[in-house]
């Protein structure tokens, strides 16, 4: 299985940008997916998760500005940023949880970056004031 991340770059505050995540040789019939973004010398943390059948879940930091979404017909993964800030600047991941079906939680603040066990290489967001 491979993640791979694309769309990131810089941008000034108020703007957007919309990363995508194309996905190889991941079979699964029932997942979720999710971006998770980390920022130097923080935690990582968890964005907006996306189940096989439809379901959405933000963190609250994220929620009404970004959007997550997917393209079953292109393997691809999506996050629509809008109205960025500055705190918003982290290197953001792609993941997935292994397995043909997922039976475990997806939607915050239940679900864990330990329970993905596929990510990303990550591309940095980068929001200036």
């Amino acid at each position: 299985v491979q993640l791979m991340e694309s769309g990131g770059g810089s941008v000034q505050a108020g703007g957007s940008l919309r990363l995508s995540c194309e996905a190889s040789g991941y079979d699964a019939s029932r997942y979720c997916m999710g971006w998770f973004r980390q920022a130097p010398g923080k935690e990582r943390e968890g964005v907006a998760l996306i189940e096989s059948d439809g379901p959405t879940s933000y963190a609250l930091s994220v929620k009404g500005r970004f959007t997550i979404s997917q393209d079953n017909a292109k393997n691809t993964l999506y996050l629509e940023m809008n109205n960025l800030k500055p705190e918003d600047t982290a290197m953001y991941y792609c993941a997935a949880t292994r397995g043909l079906v997922w039976i475990g939680y997806c939607e915050f603040p239940d679900s864990k970056s330990t329970d993905f066990g596929y990510w990303g290489q990550g591309t940095q967001v980068t929001v200036s004031s």
